[in-house]
């Protein structure tokens, strides 16, 4: 799954917002616990998903293995957070790989709802 978003803010803003347990629990309204470090772990959305660091380059790139807890045990997904700068500000391309088929349309449907959404409006507020 690839989705391609355009936030009014820098790509600093938009990799901060993901990568800061604050902020990131700011913009979702549920708690966040997310590691700076490769290699480090991560929750989110009290819990409800939960991965690892594998490449992190502060306003370039973010890339994490993904699974939500209701998901068969021990499958994980990758996620792969890009930014780049535009007039306006930052376009973020997401890339989600090894999503089970029958979370597809569900998962696609969520990031949506439960990130650009709230992201957007965390950034024009």
């Amino acid at each position: 799954m690839i989705q391609k978003i355009k936030f009014p803010v820098s790509r600093d803003a938009v990799y901060n917002a993901l990568i800061d347990s604050k902020k990131h629990s700011a913009f979702t309204g549920s708690s966040a616990n997310i590691s700076k470090t490769v290699g480090g772990k991560f929750s989110a959305y009290d819990g409800y998903c939960y991965g690892e660091n594998l490449e992190l380059i502060p306003g370039k790139l973010i890339v994490q293995t993904w699974r939500a807890d209701n998901w068969e045990a021990g499958h994980f997904s990758e996620i792969r957070f890009e930014f780049k700068k535009v007039k306006d500000g930052t376009e973020l391309k997401f890339v989600q790989t090894g999503i089970p088929i029958e979370e597809y349309e569900g998962i696609k449907k969520g990031w949506s709802e439960f990130y650009w959404e709230p992201m957007n409006f965390f950034f024009n507020k």
